[in-house]
């Protein structure tokens, strides 16, 4: 069945960049307006924030670190996890004093949190301040929020409003100049219970295939050296398209562009996982060996409870094809420890997964209950010690297993992507399959591919020297 959303081109904002432009121009402090822009979370919030940017930059901004010598400071924010939650009221209530000193700074948050009811209202109730909210639906309607804010002097406030469409052509300010996120889709229709990005992301919506094979290879042809496609779920790419087309095709598509590039996607949900994606993957000539495929639990009654759609043994026999398809794949996953109602036997079942498996590593967290989940309601009958101890029985079989990887690598060749100086002397990079290399040279070798021979391995980092 088609999806019911709609497809439309970002026009209407461009008159509102022009007048936010003049109104700048006019308001800024120095020479020119200066916006510091604070992102928490995921790689899509990252992508978002490089939108925000690219509307900004249209609007005249520069872009400066220091919070203190901004005209405009946004926070982009993350409800995955409560620490991060935390984090975000933290910071917003330390502007308080640059509100003070510079009265004319505009402070706003959008993001995720923002589609939390409870979160708007602490904001309304508690900062005063901040004069700009919005929410994840909301970001294409960005500059018609800001111009509101700096005309009207009020304080505005847009969350909840899903008009069920994707919008192209929304100007992006990429980070960086040879690594760079392709979002595909947007939203999640998985709801499992712990999650959630359903209630802030909205329902799945698959950009046009051929918007983002056209983006993909304009981004090869400006010279970037690594592109990872994103989504909530990347596997469902495709499923709500009125022209159907599997992530597996889009995949082999891109992969067909000419140019020196790996190509990189998350998160992958093991329900959708199919042995088409790795077939595309094996026979491929620029996608990575790297599949990051989170089963959060080894236990299947745990995974029932978490809504996720799949069991142990699908999970294996995924997994397991890849081992046989790709050589040399390298798996990593997430882990949450101590779902409501896990039983430390259960948790054993989790640590037997992962000897089975033996990832290359692991995001591994403590349940984290969020408000408006249906997990935040169910019975937790395990302290918050008990989970910590077997956090820690998690954290110490793993190191095991990213140690005997690690060493095995010793010896061998790996063509790395130099990615950064990571001090003084020794660069530091990622080879296909995910795993970060050091080793000594210039930095002049930043955002090229280089063969280095690994010399030394750590629990989750190898050393070596250019081949």
């Amino acid at each position: 069945m088609a999806n019911t959303f709609e497809y439309k081109n970002f026009t209407d904002e461009k008159n509102y960049i022009t007048l936010c432009s003049e109104v700048m121009a006019v308001r800024a402090r120095g020479s020119s307006p200066l916006a510091c822009i604070r992102t928490y979370g995921c790689q899509q919030n990252v992508a978002d924030s490089e939108k925000i940017k690219g509307m900004l930059a249209s609007m005249g901004f520069g872009f400066t670190e220091n919070a203190e010598d901004a005209d405009f400071i946004l926070f982009n924010t993350c409800a995955v996890r409560e620490h991060a939650e935390d984090r975000v009221f933290g910071n917003v209530g330390a502007l308080k004093n640059i509100k003070r000193r510079h009265p004319s700074v505009i402070i706003g948050l959008c993001g995720c949190m923002m589609e939390q009811k409870h979160v708007t209202e602490r904001l309304y109730r508690s900062f005063p301040f901040v004069s700009l909210v919005f929410g994840t639906h909301s970001l294409h309607k960005f500059p018609e929020l800001f111009y509101n804010t700096v005309t009207y002097g009020g304080r505005v406030y847009e969350t909840g409003v899903d008009d069920m469409t994707v919008y192209e052509g929304i100007p992006t300010l990429r980070d960086g100049t040879f690594k760079g996120w392709l979002p595909i889709m947007y939203g999640c229709n998985n709801f499992c219970t712990y999650c959630i990005v359903p209630y802030t992301r909205g329902r799945e919506r698959s950009r046009r295939f051929e918007e983002v094979v056209s983006e993909a290879r304009q981004m090869i042809e400006a010279g970037y050296k690594e592109i990872t496609l994103l989504g909530q779920n990347v596997n469902s790419y495709g499923k709500n398209l009125e022209e159907k087309h599997t992530f597996a095709e889009l995949l082999s598509e891109i992969d067909k562009i000419d140019g020196d590039y790996i190509l990189r996607f998350m998160t992958s949900h093991p329900k959708d996982c199919s042995k088409e994606l790795i077939d595309v993957i094996a026979g491929s000539r620029h996608i990575s060996t790297h599949l990051h495929l989170p089963f959060q639990s080894g236990s299947n009654r745990v995974l029932k409870a978490m809504n996720r759609s799949y069991t142990r043994e699908k999970y294996l026999d995924i997994v397991n094809y890849a081992k046989e398809k790709i050589p040399g794949v390298s798996l990593t996953s997430d882990i949450i420890v101590g779902f409501p109602g896990e039983t430390y036997e259960e948790f054993l079942e989790t640590i037997s997964l992962i000897k089975e498996v033996e990832f290359t590593s692991l995001f591994t967290f403590i349940y984290s209950p969020r408000e408006g989940t249906p997990a935040a309601k169910m019975d937790d009958p395990f302290s918050a010690e008990e989970k910590s101890r077997w956090f820690s029985e998690l954290l110490k079989a793993q190191e095991e297993i990213s140690a005997r990887r690690c060493a095995a690598m010793v010896g061998s060749v790996c063509r790395v992507l130099v990615e950064e100086e990571s001090k003084p002397g020794i660069l530091s990079g990622r080879t296909s399959g995910n795993v970060i290399v050091e080793f000594p040279g210039d930095k002049s070798l930043i955002g090229q591919f280089k063969d280095v021979k690994v010399t030394k391995a750590r629990n989750w980092i190898l050393n070596g020297e250019l081949a």
